[in-house]
């Protein structure tokens, strides 16, 4: 996000916002919207009735955001007893759960190089380059990313212990 771009005086201009980042980010407004409005409701879980009618949004809208976001394991689905409706809250560890996502996404993109590399002959070396800075970015991003979970958890629990 731009500096500056953001201005969240209410609840709903941060979903907005949230929404906006999402959407840049290569997901869908309606799913960053959502996942926006389960960070801060209360209670926080959610019926997509409830979602729905608070983001104006179609039962439709709010069926394909989360769907996507339950893929993405960022949010789950609650069951409440005496209740038919199923609920949704943001899944506890969700961003944490999101590096991890970046990692099984970085290895495949550094498998899907290799395969490249392998397929392309060697008097393709402008090809091949192409290929090798894939991978290389990928293999450094799958060695960097769980140094980079562990030293997170780390600093979580240095400050909690504060």
């Amino acid at each position: 996000m731009r500096e500056g771009t953001l201005d969240a005086t209410s609840p709903t201009q941060f979903v907005e916002a949230l929404g906006l980042h999402w959407e840049s980010s290569g997901g869908t407004r309606m799913s960053g919207r959502v996942l926006g409005w389960l960070t801060i409701s209360h209670p926080a879980e959610q019926t997509a009735a409830e979602l729905a009618a608070v983001l104006s949004a179609s039962k439709g809208s709010i069926s394909t955001a989360t769907r996507s976001l339950l893929q993405l394991g960022l949010i789950e689905k609650v069951s409440v007893p005496g209740e038919r409706a199923v609920r949704f809250r943001i899944a506890p560890g969700a961003w944490r759960h999101a590096l991890h996502v970046s990692i099984e996404l970085a290895r495949g993109y550094r498998q899907l190089a290799e395969l490249g590399l392998a397929a392309l002959p060697a008097d393709s070396p402008a090809d091949r380059e192409r290929l090798r800075e894939m991978h290389d970015v990928h293999a450094f991003l799958e060695s960097e990313y769980p140094k980079l979970l562990e030293r997170y958890d780390a600093w979580r629990a240095a400050k909690e212990d504060a």
